[in-house]
C-alpha cells in the first residue's frame, strides 16, 4: 500500500513551489501526497495531482498588515520577535489546520518553524522530516544567515549562531506551540528547550551555491534545489513580441517584497533602466516602448530570455536566477535575503547586494552598469547555472526518503 506524505508548507510562493515539485516526484514514485498550505495554492497543488488541505493564514495577508509591515521593514536583530508579532493573531488557526490536515500521514515533511514536523510526528508515531530552504544545521564553516556578524567570532561562534536563533525562534512560539502540544497532540510541553531533533534533513538547495560543510552531520542532505519547472508556458503575446523586438531586457521585480511605496520603487527603477540604457521588463508600473509590465511569468521560462535579473533575494527567486545562467542583482529586504544576494555576489554571479531601502536613481543606475557590462558576472552566473543544470534536486531528495 503506498504511504501518505504530508507536506506541510505554511510560505509564500517561494516556500510553496518547491514542495509542490517535491510533492509530484514522490506521487510520480508511487505516494499519495497531501500539500498544506494556503488557500491560494490549491489550483497550484491540484494542477499537479497533489492532495490539499488549506492553512487558513494567508502569507499575503499576513504580510500586508501593519505587523508584517513593520516586521519586514525592521532590523534583523527584530525579525524573530517581530515574527511573534506577525503569527500570534493566527497561531491557533494554524496549529488546528496543521493537526486537521496531517490526519493520517505516514510521513511528515515540514520546514523548522515552530518544530511543527517533529510535533506531528510524535504525535501520530509516524518519521518527519526537516525541509531547510537555507543553511540552518549547526556548523563552524559559516554563521546562521539571520546572524551574519557571527561570522567574525570564529568557527564556534559561528556554530553558536545556530543554536540562538533556534532557541529563539523556540521561545517566541513556545506558549502557542506547547498548549497545543499539550490540549490537541496528547503530548507533554516541549518545556524551555524545545523537542529534540534528531530528524532526517532535507536541504533544498545545492552545494553549487552552498557548499556542504564537513561538519554536517549524515541526516543532513544537500539535495540540490527543487524546481517546478513549467511544461507548456503561455506567456502574453505581448511578452514574446517585445522579447523579439531588440535585445535581451533586464527583469526587475520583488515578489512578495512589494515595496512600502512600491509606485516610487518602480519609478527608480524605470528611470535607472533608461539611464543605463537597457530595456526592461519589470513586476509592475506603467510600461512604455523600451518597458513592458510582465505581470506573473514563469521564471524557468523568462529568466533565461533574459540579460540580468533584479530582484529581493528569496531562495526560490536566487535559485531561478542562477539556474538561468544570468548575472543577478539582489536588493535584499529582510529574512535570509542578503544572505543569498551575499552567496550570488560570492559566487561572481552579481554585483553586491543594494538594500532595496537604500535604493535610488543614482546607486541602481550604476550598479546596472556593472551587472550588464562586468563579463565576470556572465562568466560566474554561466558556470553556476551549468551546474544547477545538471542536478536533479527532486530525484536525490526522493531517493533519500524511500531509502528513509
Amino acid at each position: 500500500m503506498s504511504r501518505l506524505v504530508v507536506i506541510v508548507a505554511p510560505g509564500s510562493r517561494g516556500d510553496v513551489q518547491p514542495c509542490v515539485a517535491l510533492g509530484r516526484g514522490l506521487a510520480a514514485d508511487g505516494d499519495r501526497v497531501r500539500l498544506l498550505a494556503a488557500p491560494g495554492f490549491r489550483a497550484l497543488a491540484e494542477a499537479h495531482s497533489l492532495g490539499f488541505a488549506s492553512l487558513s493564514a494567508d502569507p499575503a495577508a499576513l504580510l500586508g498588515s501593519a505587523a508584517g509591515r513593520a516586521w519586514t521593514t525592521g532590523s534583523r536583530r527584530t525579525f524573530l520577535s517581530g515574527l511573534r508579532a506577525v503569527l500570534r493573531p493566527v497561531l491557533d488557526g494554524l496549529l488546528a489546520d496543521v493537526h486537521a490536515g496531517a490526519a493520517g500521514a505516514d510521513l511528515v515533511l515540514a520546514p523548522s518553524l515552530g518544530f511543527l514536523g517533529t510535533h506531528l510526528g510524535a504525535h501520530l508515531g509516524v518519521p518527519d522530516v526537516e525541509l531547510h530552504y537555507q543553511p540552518s544545521v549547526p556548523t563552524r564553516a559559516f554563521a546562521h544567515p539571520l546572524l551574519p556578524q557571527a561570522a567574525r567570532l570564529g568557527p564556534w561562534g559561528r556554530h553558536l549562531s545556530f543554536t540562538a536563533v533556534d532557541a529563539f525562534a523556540w521561545q517566541v512560539l513556545r506558549p502557542e506551540v506547547d498548549r497545543w502540544r499539550v490540549e490537541t497532540l496528547g503530548l507533554p510541553k516541549a518545556g524551555r528547550r524545545g523537542p529534540r531533533r534528531r530528524s532526517p534533513v532535507l536541504c533544498g538547495f545545492s552545494d553549487a551555491v552552498v557548499p556542504r560543510p564537513p561538519d554536517w552531520p549524515a541526516r543532513v542532505h544537500v539535495t540540490g534545489y527543487w524546481f517546478l519547472d513549467t511544461a507548456h508556458p503561455r506567456p502574453d503575446p505581448r511578452l514574446r513580441d517585445f522579447l523579439a523586438a531588440g535585445p535581451p531586457p533586464v527583469y526587475a521585480g520583488f515578489g512578495s517584497m512589494q515595496p512600502a511605496d512600491a509606485e516610487r520603487t518602480y519609478d527608480i527603477v524605470t528611470t535607472a533602466l533608461r539611464r543605463a540604457g537597457l530595456r526592461g521588463v519589470i513586476g509592475t508600473g506603467a510600461g512604455a516602448d523600451d518597458l513592458l509590465i510582465a505581470g506573473d511569468v514563469p521564471h524557468d521560462w523568462l529568466f533565461p530570455r533574459t540579460a540580468a535579473v533584479v530582484h529581493h533575494g528569496g531562495a526560490g527567486t536566487t535559485a531561478a536566477g542562477l539556474r538561468a545562467g544570468v548575472p543577478a542583482l539582489v536588493c535584499p529586504v529582510f529574512s535570509d535575503q542578503p544572505y543569498w544576494g551575499d552567496r550570488v555576489s560570492r559566487l561572481s554571479a552579481g554585483p553586491r547586494p543594494l538594500p532595496l531601502e537604500d535604493l535610488d536613481v543614482g546607486s541602481l543606475t550604476a550598479r546596472l552598469r556593472e551587472l550588464t557590462e562586468n563579463p565576470l558576472f556572465r562568466r560566474g552566473a554561466q558556470y553556476v547555472g551549468a551546474r544547477l543544470r545538471a542536478e536533479d534536486g527532486v530525484a536525490r531528495a526522493c531517493s533519500v526518503l524511500r531509502a528513509g
